[in-house]
């Protein structure tokens, strides 16, 4: 394996924004507005970028789309930032061939969701023997847990024992809405029974932010358009001014909220890009979303609010 510039470890912290995968109107990928996304997203002051995601239409690429997304978005980024990469699949050997290729160009750690089915403790926890065995020891990854959509449900206690018995586990993306009670639990258990400190990002499109990180939350893994304000807040909560870094995300909480709407929030965060001049053509591969006149008009208006009060 090709020796990586940067390999994800339990510290890893800050704000991973989740890469949209921009299309052209006809749905081919466009190319050349991912090398504009990834000068766009690094610009913002992100501290690591994640392809492949569920909200970068993963599910509607080919493999063959998806390595090379993989290789051309890594050989943009060129180091600068740790890019990690969503592998998950409903089998193993298709899940390895894509974390090879994606670690062998570059990426610092692969992200991995439960299949669907997976109902106990004991299967869930079997599931990710499997996937470490398969990966190896050198190839750290991520649990994404989303049970919004997996309807796979992992609790603090299963997380305990994750990080015992799986040593390449290096950070759980947590999804589980809100989840903040879950997150306290996992912080005292491991704190009280001395075991390794897991890094932890919220997801959720950055909702409820803040008291993530109030909770013990090391960062955020989201793709919300305006990844430049939540990379600040951050900044100023770790620098020990809450209350500024609280002030700076109720300005943007609207447009987080309304970005956040199921189903139909990929189309506004595409829009909201596009607008940005990260890409060329906010369309999502079909089917997808798509906005109307109304939507548009909508989006105006919580855009000028926002400005005004920048």
């Amino acid at each position: 394996m090709t020796p990586v510039a940067i390999r994800m470890d339990e510290s890893a912290h800050g704000v991973y924004v989740i890469s949209v995968t921009p299309f052209t109107d006809d749905g081919a990928v466009d190319w050349g507005s991912l090398e504009s996304l990834v000068e766009f997203y690094i610009g913002c002051g992100v501290h690591g970028i994640t392809l492949l995601g569920m909200m970068g239409e993963a599910h509607k690429l080919s493999s063959d789309e998806s390595v090379q997304l993989v290789e051309r978005a890594l050989h943009g980024v060129a180091g600068r930032v740790p890019v990690v990469v969503g592998v998950s699949s409903g089998g193993i050997a298709p899940l390895r061939s894509l974390a090879m290729t994606a670690m062998d160009a570059g990426a610092a750690s692969v992200m991995v969701a439960p299949p669907a089915g997976l109902r106990t403790d004991d299967q869930i926890l079997g599931y990710y023997r499997q996937v470490a065995a398969a990966l190896g020891p050198d190839v750290p990854f991520i649990y994404q847990d989303y049970p919004q959509s997996t309807a796979v449900y992992l609790s603090a206690s299963l997380f305990a024992r994750l990080a015992d018995a799986v040593p390449s586990l290096v950070m759980l993306k947590l999804e589980d809405c809100p989840g903040l009670d879950k997150l306290s639990r996992i912080r005292a258990e491991a704190a009280s029974a001395g075991r390794r400190r897991v890094s932890i990002l919220a997801g959720n499109g950055g909702l409820y932010f803040p008291q993530f990180l109030r909770r013990g939350a090391d960062g955020a893994m989201t793709g919300f358009a305006y990844p430049d304000v939540l990379a600040q807040v951050y900044e100023r909560f770790a620098a020990g001014d809450a209350e500024g870094a609280a002030d700076l995300y109720d300005r943007f909480l609207p447009l987080i909220a309304h970005e956040q709407q199921p189903g139909f929030g990929l189309a506004l965060r595409k829009e909201m890009l596009r607008r940005r001049g990260a890409i060329a053509c906010a369309a999502a591969r079909q089917p997808g979303p798509a906005l109307t006149a109304a939507d548009r008009a909508e989006l105006d208006r919580l855009l000028a609010r926002v400005e005004k009060h920048r």
